[in-house]
């Protein structure tokens, strides 16, 4: 098996990486209409085909991670990021500018399948998700709150994710290298958990479309319906965004004390409850409240799932697919907000959006109830129904070495001199023998000591 990190931090740097350009979306679609004069559709179409490009790397990388390894993927990934971010930066024209948020947007995909892998290998994937949701939470709100007083145009938005792949290139030293490793051979076996993997990434797919139809609106919600400022839109992006960041805290510190199912069914509840305030917003007040509680529940949720598709799989096949299910919905996201406010409004598109949550709500909770069971470890299997649960234990991804793991290598033997015993045998009161010995060789006897299992 292959070598872990000893942190999390490379995985998480990488995370931030792929993951800010979803997190940047409104700036990224806005600033295609102010900067190159797109129509708004054309510039959501834009925001689209670059989630697009990261989703299809997500779906091609889901099986491939441990075979080409981390750290090769890793930096196919970055470097795709620099320079497909970087020249629709340097470039004025719409043409080169979509075909560098497409590059772009694959380089992305690729950063987040490898993280997505590397932590569902890790001990506890919840805290390792915890921790790169608190990061590129942090990315964007630092961003949103620079960017709006840097001046306007699309150069700044792609710039700044070109960047921040940069700065990410020399963690990938960290990551591994991965070449022919006992994952790798095994590249062709089943997926594990299958109906319950599917369920939950076609559940993705639509929960991360209802978001992100709401947050590829939500800057013209606030200007136009709710009547606010640039620079007060961007303020509330950045509140929410450092409400997200509480929220991130409160779920590594809640932890698995509530398991998934409560965490993931009462959070989409809540969050589509926020959808259909913010949207029906017609003032500050209203705006911030629906922004900030929007923003506070989602990387909550989304943690928990992204740690509940980790444990369907330890090699991380079923994280990739369903990030890159989440990717999918995300592209489809800016499209269908533009079209639902288009036909019903707003308001409208918020109750719409609203009641597909509470719909995806059930079977979501459903995976999660259904595939958290406590794992079962080797020293249970006496309490547990013996050779049946041996083989079960054995099968199963060691959690905590509460007891010496089934199949560890053998102890080394230990060579134990003993001295030669007379030749003479005692004899007890019946005339029987009590003990002999050998004493046609004078060499010493040894005795192998048994390892313990």
């Amino acid at each position: 098996m292959p070598s872990r990190p000893r942190a999390p931090w490379p995985l998480v740097a990488l995370f931030t990486a792929g993951y800010l350009a979803a997190y940047l979306l409104p700036t990224l679609v806005g600033s295609l209409s102010t900067g190159l004069g797109l129509a708004p559709a054309r510039a959501g179409l834009v925001g689209s085909a670059l989630l697009l490009s990261s989703a299809t790397a997500g779906f091609t990388l889901a099986a491939r991670v441990e075979r080409y390894g981390q750290r090769r993927l890793a930096r196919l990934g970055l470097a795709l990021a620099v320079a497909g971010y970087g020249c629709a930066a340097l470039t004025a024209y719409a043409p080169p500018v979509v075909a560098g948020a497409v590059v772009g947007g694959f380089g992305s995909g690729t950063a987040t399948a490898v993280a997505a892998a590397g932590f569902a290998g890790r001990r506890d994937p919840h805290r390792a998700s915890t921790l790169g949701l608190l990061s590129v939470s942090a990315t964007a709100g630092a961003l949103y709150l620079t960017l709006p007083h840097l001046g306007g145009g699309h150069a700044l938005p792609f710039a700044s994710i070109a960047l921040v792949a940069a700065a990410v290139w020399p963690a990938t030293a960290r990551l591994e290298t991965g070449h022919d490793t006992g994952g790798a051979r095994e590249a062709g076996a089943p997926l594990p958990r299958l109906r319950s993997g599917v369920v939950l990434a076609g559940a993705m797919v639509c929960w991360s479309l209802a978001q992100n139809a709401l947050w590829g609106v939500s800057g013209r919600i606030g200007l136009d319906q709710a009547g606010l400022s640039e620079v007060t839109v961007g303020a509330v992006f950045a509140a929410a965004l450092g409400a997200g960041l509480l929220g991130v805290l409160g779920a590594g510190a809640l932890g698995a004390r509530l398991g998934r199912a409560v965490p993931i069914g009462a959070g989409t509840v809540v969050i589509a409850g926020c959808i259909a305030l913010s949207s029906a917003a017609e003032g500050l007040a209203s705006f911030a409240t629906g922004e900030i509680l929007w923003n506070t529940c989602y990387p909550v949720v989304l943690s928990y799932v992204i740690g509940l598709a980790a444990s369907l799989d330890p090699r991380g096949r079923w994280a990739v697919l369903v990030g890159s299910a989440s990717s999918l919905g995300v592209a489809c996201g800016p499209v269908t907000g533009s079209v639902l406010s288009e036909r019903a409004g707003y308001p409208g598109m918020g109750l719409v959006l609203a009641a597909l949550l509470l719909l995806l709500a059930v079977p979501m909770t459903a995976v999660a109830l259904h595939t958290s069971g406590r794992p079962l470890v080797p020293g249970a299997i006496r309490r547990r129904g013996g050779a049946p649960a041996a083989v079960v234990a054995a099968a199963a991804a060691p959690a905590a070495a509460l007891a010496p793991q089934m199949g560890a290598p053998e102890q080394p033997v230990a060579q134990i001199p003993v001295a030669s015993a007379p030749a003479a045998a005692a004899r007890n009161s019946y005339g029987l023998a009590e003990s002999t010995a050998s004493t046609e060789s004078e060499e010493p006897k040894s005795y192998a000591s048994t390892s313990a299992r």
